[in-house]
């Protein structure tokens, strides 16, 4: 893989189901507003990233206003994701890999597009929602719905994936709707997927990027990028830049979450700064409130953090670029101050916050809330794909549809198309619209 093609800022829309240039410009900063602001921007302005302001971070529901949701959590990681992305962005200019007219603030630009539409994709109640729908579709008593499908939508449908809807809101259901979503340049997009595979690559883990509805779009923008084709025409390597997407996120909620527990009350003040530890000496002796040394040495810890994930992508870019990094992440089995914090961090939320009495009770709920949802739409879709008579309850359901299924049209997209209207939902819409038609 080579950085002149990995910083494409080509962009592609769909006419007649057929990928096509929008826009292809290879000009950097060279211009008022670059390309990649152009795509930061229309992330920020669409409906989907709004709505991450009502989507649960770790804590579904939560009624106190200083607790992260899906899109404060989503700025801070884009912050954090730049810095990263900057200084990688310097090294790189340093060795002479920055290929002409673009500039460190470019790599920073695209990180931070990246960050910011990484989590753009997640359904109502976080991770439980996700497992929620899957659940639903992989239920004996609903699997006459996915008669008649290929194999691989049926695996799409019932490994639901949020990161893979992150992928079909920017390329598919945002601004252009079935004509190339928010148009990103490809640079963005690549750098965007943590997972550029299929559902039938996703292994155990059930992890990918992918969609078979938007495998023909993805193509064009992997060719483009020149992204290593691994196996099959179905995975590929990562963009060297999603690495820093990564470890971007991975900074910001090994940490974070564990600030929110305290605004919580889940762990105390003393808590949290054990697992910083190794940043407390750099307090100085400055007389703060608990709350203050939390926010202090999380700044401290963050910045440590910004520092060793950049120098480790340059030390590794060799094995990136060859698409041949073998490490989960950066900071997996490194001793440096800032990698054991955060894996003491991760480890301590596991045992104390995900798995708190008030997040579980919360989470259970969600369970009751998706499947009622998909059980009211799920077989009135089937029924007008089967050309069936409908019920009257069953045309006031497909009415709720932004834009109801046509009769004769796929099952699989029509299938999609309501899990864009559920995932797309806020937890506390959800929550009403699922109180609302069940009668009670």
């Amino acid at each position: 893989m080579q950085w002149k093609n990995l910083l494409s800022t080509r962009k592609f829309k769909v006419e007649d189901g057929q990928v096509s240039d929008y826009r292809s410009r290879n000009q950097g900063s060279n211009q008022s507003r670059s390309e990649y602001q152009q795509d930061h921007d229309r992330v920020v302005f669409s409906r989907a990233f709004r709505r991450l302001g009502r989507k649960t971070q770790v804590h579904p529901l939560a009624q106190n206003d200083h607790i992260h949701n899906r899109l404060t959590h989503s700025v801070e990681v884009a912050a954090v994701g730049r810095s990263i992305g900057i200084k990688v962005g310097e090294a790189l200019k340093a060795r002479g890999a920055l290929p002409e007219a673009f500039t460190p603030y470019d790599i920073g630009a695209i990180v931070q597009v990246a960050c910011l539409a990484h989590d753009i994709g997640n359904p109502p109640f976080g991770h439980t929602g996700e497992d929620a729908l899957r659940e639903w579709f992989r239920q004996p008593e609903n699997a006459r719905y996915l008669d008649g499908m290929a194999a691989a939508e049926v695996r799409d449908l019932q490994t639901y994936e949020g990161n893979a809807h992150a992928l079909r809101i920017v390329c598919t259901t945002e601004m252009y709707t079935g004509m190339g979503g928010m148009r990103l340049s490809c640079a963005s997009i690549g750098a965007l997927l943590k997972y550029p595979w299929t559902s039938e690559q996703s292994g155990p883990k059930g992890k990918f990027n992918i969609y078979q509805s938007e495998l023909p779009y993805f193509k064009a923008v992997a060719g483009e990028l020149g992204l290593k084709a691994l196996e099959t025409d179905r995975r590929w390597a990562r963009h060297p830049l999603s690495y820093l997407m990564e470890a971007a996120d991975d900074i910001c909620y090994s940490v974070l979450d564990l600030e929110d527990a305290v605004e919580m009350g889940i762990i105390s003040t003393t808590e949290f700064e054990e697992k910083l530890q190794p940043y407390r000496p750099r307090l100085g002796s400055y007389a703060m409130e608990p709350r203050q040394r939390c926010a202090a040495l999380r700044s401290i810890f963050i910045g440590d953090c910004v520092e060793y994930a950049s120098n480790e992508f340059m030390r590794n870019h060799d094995a990136i670029l060859a698409g041949e990094y073998a490490q989960a992440d950066f900071f997996q089995g490194s001793s440096a101050d800032c990698a054991l914090s955060l894996k003491a961090s991760k480890a301590f939320a596991g045992e104390r916050i995900y798995t708190h009495p008030s997040k579980i009770k919360q989470e259970i709920g969600a369970y009751p809330c998706l499947h009622h949802l998909l059980s009211m739409l799920i077989p009135a879709i089937d029924g007008l794909h089967r050309g069936q008579g409908l019920s009257e309850r069953q045309k006031r359901v497909l009415r709720l549809l932004d834009k109801p299924p046509r009769a004769g049209g796929s099952k699989y997209h029509a299938f999609l198309e309501a899990l864009d209207f559920i995932g797309g939902m806020t937890d506390n819409y959800a929550l009403a619209l699922a109180r609302d038609t069940s009668g009670f």
